[in-house]
């Protein structure tokens, strides 16, 4: 079978690209120079390996013999993995936004020689349907355009850019900083709360991390039980719904109904580990075993099928297998019934919603929709025995999945999401004595250290044996959260250096000197035709909110007054936004909770080897407390040049002794865990 260029590539998007007939270029000098060369404009074509409408225009256009050919004759194309180039990805979907009121993937875009975008789209079909142009009736037009209406273009390309730099025009806000605006937006975000199915809105619905921990931020300070339920009865429906692995663990992409019944099949590493957070705080919160179980199922699913066993984790799973979206994750009733048995076929397809018409296409999704109580008097069981045989019926039903043609897993390893992932590592550690989360975390971080970072920089991604392209602002801030994440859960003090150490890196190759903030790409980066500032939320926080995170938590470490002004000039930058449109920047929300309540600055003093010193530093770990930091300090160690917070601290009658600090003020020393759960709650 012919290739194109893409053979060459790592990206596992790409090489599933590299047979078609269409004329594939990656992003680069070659591409360019050859457009310039031959007066072409660039078609450039951006998705990812899990999308699954990617893959339908491959079937339906790339291999298609004759709209290959239009393509060949009339542009130069180019073919991107988002993953690998969020930059990219970021600067033309906001113009394909602008162009079209809209965005997704795949995305299609239409660039001039110099990478200047003119026009664009998302899915087209191979001919015209529901009012959409086909995709040759597009490349026709466009082609002609760009040969006979030059000035057209060049006014396209003048307004877009002018959009494009518009983006970034936020302002420092002139108004007082009030403690005020927390409370708005968690009241305003919460009137599109759905007291049914919990969520927002209506479908498809998204999981919104982001906005249930400000609503879990505003239940701590509010003590609103109501901003609590809506946390917890979301998660809640969400882990009953269909959008999660009742077999294997782990959370799907998004729901396409409003029951969280129907997913998108494909599973993000970003997601699953935002996921882990967020139900780690809500059992701590509750002390409700279903959340717990759940975060321990999602880690046991990330472990066996997404982690590498040098370290780190590979970023998707995709929807379809076989060629068709879901296959691997629904059942037909008698398939089940064959695998159990008569006796507990029926109480295991009476729990999960399984029937022979089915609930997705004539197959089954499974999700409970019966307690185990309610089978229990069902069925005439004990409940123990219904426990006992849905659990033994789940692990062979999973077993016999094992045997199917599994979804395609795309291998690369991404710094940023894996970041992502030692949050979520440290959030499980901290529920659990499995060793194997701490081993997965060590492992990762080593593995970053050693093949992900050349010349002191990280470097972004890494497929076979190949790591490349310079990190972005998510690649450091979300790694050095992770490893400051992990320091506090670990005390290993390396974590905090080298949190430290990335903070330093960033800060001298990201910050705008002229108007504060952080830049998406580097001064050491290729240099393209728009440099972004992310402020909103996507599926991912914005690397601004958390580099915010980072430098206040960093400031109450080692007291550095320049990284509490930074993170002062960027609350200010985006103040307004936040209080206009507090969706986009929940997780910024959360970095001006943290300045505004200021943290509880902990100094455990004692033997680490101690076991009453252990049991302390679990007890701590147990409770919600979302504006912290966490220092130990070994009797008679000498560690204030490190944190001044740490002078002068002593035990108590050699026991294990806790100062809790809190807005320029400290604690009387304390030994026992109720004066010391009294300051924390406080």
């Amino acid at each position: 079978m012919p290739t194109n260029r893409l053979i060459h590539e790592t990206s596992p998007y790409l090489l599933q690209h590299a047979h078609n007939p269409v004329e594939w270029y990656s992003w680069g000098e070659e591409a360019f120079e050859k457009a310039k060369k031959e007066n072409k404009p660039i078609l450039l074509s951006i998705g990812y390996s899990a999308c699954h409408w990617c893959h339908v225009m491959e079937r339906e256009s790339f291999e298609n013999e004759d709209i290959a050919a239009l393509m060949n004759q009339h542009f130069v194309n180019v073919k991107v993995d988002r993953e690998e180039r969020p930059d990219l990805d970021e600067i033309y979907m906001n113009a394909v936004q602008m162009l079209t009121g809209r965005g997704g993937w795949p995305m299609t875009v239409f660039l001039t020689p110099e990478g200047e975008p003119f026009y664009g789209g998302t899915y087209f079909p191979p001919e015209d349907r529901h009012g959409v142009p086909g995709f040759p009736k597009v490349l026709k037009a466009v082609a002609q355009a760009y040969r006979d209406r030059p000035q057209e273009i060049e006014k396209s390309v003048g307004q877009i850019l002018n959009g494009l730099n518009r983006l970034a025009g936020f302002r420092q806000s002139q108004r007082p900083i009030s403690k005020d605006i927390i409370a708005e937006a968690a009241q305003q975000l919460s009137q599109t709360y759905d007291a049914d199915y919990g969520g927002l809105g209506r479908a498809p619905k998204f999981p919104n991390v982001g906005v249930l921990e400000l609503f879990l931020r505003h239940y701590r300070n509010s003590k609103s039980p109501r901003f609590l339920e809506m946390a917890t009865h979301t998660l809640t429906k969400m882990a009953e719904g269909g959008i999660y692995d009742h077999l294997g663990g782990g959370f799907h992409r998004y729901s396409v109904d409003e029951k969280w019944l129907v997913p998108h099949f494909e599973k993000m590493l970003y997601d699953n580990a935002q996921l882990v957070r967020i139900y780690a705080q809500v059992f701590c919160i509750t002390q409700d075993p279903f959340f717990k179980n759940v975060v321990e199922e999602t880690v046991d699913y990330l472990l066996r099928d997404m982690f590498q066993p040098q370290g780190g984790f590979h970023s998707t799973q995709d929807a379809d297998s076989e060629g068709a979206e879901g296959k691997f994750f629904v059942w037909g009733q008698d398939e089940i019934l064959q695998i159990l048995g008569e006796e507990v076929g029926e109480i295991f397809c009476r729990s999960y919603d399984v029937s022979d018409f089915g609930n997705f296409d004539g197959k089954n999704i499974l999700h409970p929709i019966l307690t185990s109580e309610q089978a229990a008097r069902f069925f005439k069981k004990d409940i123990q025995e219904i426990r006992g045989t849905t659990a033994e019926a789940k692990a062979k039903l999973f077993q016999e999945r094992e045997k199917r043609v599994k979804p395609f897993r795309d291998e690369k390893i991404l710094t940023a999401w894996n970041g992502l992932m030692l949050s979520a590592l440290a959030e499980a550690i901290k529920l659990s004595d499995s060793p194997r989360y701490l081993e997965a975390a060590t492992k990762t971080v080593n593995f970053i250290y050693t093949e992900m970072m050349r010349d002191g920089f990280l470097l972004h991604t890494y497929k076979g044996g190949q790591a490349k392209i310079l990190g972005y602002l998510d690649d450091y801030a979300f790694l050095a959260a992770g490893l400051l994440d992990l320091y506090e859960v670990t005390l290993d003090r390396s974590l905090l250096d080298r949190s430290l150490q990335l903070l330093g890196i960033m800060t001298h190759e990201f910050w705008d000197d002229t108007d504060s903030a952080f830049f998406y790409t580097g001064k050491s980066h290729e240099k393209l035709v728009s440099r972004t500032k992310p402020a909103f939320d996507s599926s991912i926080p914005s690397g601004n909110s958390i580099a915010t995170q980072l430098l206040l938590r960093l400031y109450h470490y080692t007291g550095k007054e320049d990284y509490l002004k930074r993170a002062e000039k960027i609350l200010r930058l985006y103040y307004d936004a936040m209080e206009q449109q507090p969706f986009g920047f929940t997780h910024m929300l959360s970095a001006l909770d943290f300045y505004l309540e200021k943290p509880k600055e902990i100094v455990l003093v004692g033997k680490r080897d101690d076991p009453a010193h252990r049991e302390l530093l679990r007890r701590i770990h147990s409770l919600y407390v979302p504006n912290k930091s966490l220092q130990t300090l070994e009797p008679g160690e000498q560690l204030e040049k490190v944190s001044p917070l740490l002078a002068g601290k002593s035990q108590l009658n050699s026991r294990p002794t806790v100062y809790v600090c809190h807005n320029f003020t400290c604690s009387q020393p304390v030994t026992e865990w109720e004066d010391l759960k009294a300051l924390l709650e406080g």
